[in-house]
């Protein structure tokens, strides 16, 4: 009682091994009396794992439904034989996701938007009504909340133009609570509008002291109308 499966496995060739010369042993689990089925709706606990019971916990946060369900399979392998599972939302905690554009120097906006689990990057952008005028179309990307410990941002680029010209659908993510939406601008607009800010004061100073010249000029004797005092 009490042994794993390899254990029981040793024993048994340690007991024959007394009446057969090398005996070969194959010990297989019918039923485990702490089998226990994993169903129903499970929360995300707030360090992004999932509790299945006595098989421990799975971090699910931040992953695609397919991406959820096989990491929750990966992990029952270690207790079922080939586990398989059906994994869906049930409903958010966080009902909101961000779309971001830049302004091309001249901030950003952000816009919240409720998220349904439904939407998709289109979708998301159709409802700020599209891309900014000085929006660079290859310059967009979908960033998804990663967990603190991972170290790694999640990046996810988007095609818009495979996306709106050619009907695909691999970078038409799905969106989820906490995603952010960046849309960049262009950075020759960008360029420009750091150029002009940094050429304005200059102007303005040179255009004073322009000024300041002509006046002094201006002022001088015979320069007057009327010849001067």
């Amino acid at each position: 009682n009490g042994l794993t499966l390899p254990e029981a496995r040793t024993a048994i060739i340690n007991q024959l091994k007394k009446v057969v010369k090398e005996p070969v042993v194959l010990v297989t689990l019918a039923r485990s009396r702490a089998f226990q089925q994993v169903r129903g709706e499970h929360l995300i606990r707030p360090d992004g794992t999932v509790g299945l019971g006595v098989y421990g916990s799975v971090h699910v946060a931040g992953m695609t439904i397919d991406e959820a369900r096989q990491a929750i399979e990966n992990h029952l392998s270690q207790f079922v034989l080939n586990p398989e599972v059906s994994v869906d939302v049930f409903s958010y905690n966080s009902k909101y996701y961000y779309v971001v554009t830049d302004g091309a120097g001249a901030g950003e906006q952000v816009f919240r938007l409720v998220a349904t689990g439904n939407e998709t990057v289109l979708d998301a952008l159709s409802l700020v009504q599209g891309l900014p005028p000085v929006a660079s179309k290859k310059r967009i990307w979908l960033a998804r909340p990663a967990p603190a410990e991972s170290g790694t941002e999640q990046i996810l680029p988007v095609d818009w133009n495979g996306i709106v010209r050619g009907a695909r659908t691999a970078t038409n993510y799905q969106v989820l609570p906490g995603d952010r939406i960046y849309v960049q601008a262009q950075p020759i607009i960008t360029a420009d509008t750091y150029l002009a800010r940094i050429i304005a004061p200059i102007e303005r100073i040179f255009g004073v002291t322009l000024l300041g010249n002509a006046t002094v000029e201006a002022l001088k004797p015979g320069q007057l109308s009327g010849g001067g005092f």
